[in-house]
């Protein structure tokens, strides 16, 4: 028995070249090229429910090692279409599968106007991630055996008042270094975080969908805003180019 695994979906005038398309999936078939309408094509695999089928795929979930490796090679699928210039690419989420290609057809062509949309949304783009966290703050002076309670305490808010000063600081300058950036992409996606889970989150975590017109510009203003961060205390990260992910909802590509 047998699902129908789908990495992703490519618009191309012809069917997409598979020579080169990694393996896939460990234990699927190799990935094929499903001609769904139009110029829309479906990058799929035959998957062995033994393996990916509802019942064995929850009780693997809990399993980080096995799912990096399935979203490694799901990925490797999905980044070498997209690298194609003459094709642009919407990455589907890991583990979507049909019970048959047509099924998986029948869900694409009856959803043909909304990815028609998407495709014109991402066409010529990758998207790029951005993340900013607090630099290593230099340590705390120790206090001698001989300093007062007083002192210890004052020395202490000093501490951490010097803390939530650096930390706005360098908020600030990972603000503006995302300003300056949004401006050279054609969409941004900025990611909130939960204050009261305790961990400390990042100051800046977002992706940004970037015209591969505006690559060498923006790879240009990205390293300078990196310099700009350090500066400033705080550590930027720029990452891609990816499929865009981010800039695709999953409930506009799956039914």
């Amino acid at each position: 028995m047998i699902a129908i695994y789908l990495y992703c979906i490519v618009k191309s005038a012809r069917k997409p070249v598979m020579s080169r398309v990694p393996a896939g999936l460990p234990g699927a078939s190799r990935p094929d090229a499903v001609h769904a309408t139009g110029d829309l094509w479906l990058i799929v695999a035959e998957a062995p429910l033994d393996t990916y089928g509802s019942g064995h795929l929850e009780a693997r979930l809990a399993d980080m090692d096995w799912v990096g490796r399935i979203a490694l090679a799901h990925e490797d699928v999905v980044e070498t279409f997209s690298r194609r210039r003459q094709a642009t690419v919407i990455p589907m989420k890991l583990f979507t599968m049909f019970s048959t290609r047509e099924r998986a057809v029948a869900d694409v062509v009856a959803r043909r106007r909304r990815m028609n949309a998407l495709m014109r949304r991402i066409a010529d783009a990758d998207e790029w991630g951005i993340r900013v966290s607090l630099g290593s703050a230099s340590p705390p002076a120790v206090l001698s055996r001989a300093a007062t309670g007083a002192a210890f305490l004052a020395a202490k808010k000093q501490a951490r008042d010097a803390g939530r000063h650096a930390r706005a600081a360098a908020s600030q300058t990972a603000q503006e270094a995302f300003d300056r950036l949004v401006k050279l992409a054609r969409d941004a996606k900025r990611r909130e975080f939960d204050d009261s889970t305790g961990v400390s989150p990042p100051l800046l975590d977002a992706a940004v969908l970037v015209s591969r017109a505006q690559r060498a510009r923006f790879s240009r203003a990205a390293r300078r805003e990196v310099a700009a961060c350090a500066q400033a205390g705080a550590v930027m990260t720029v990452s891609g180019p990816w499929p865009a992910y981010n800039f695709v909802q999953p409930d506009e590509v799956a039914g």
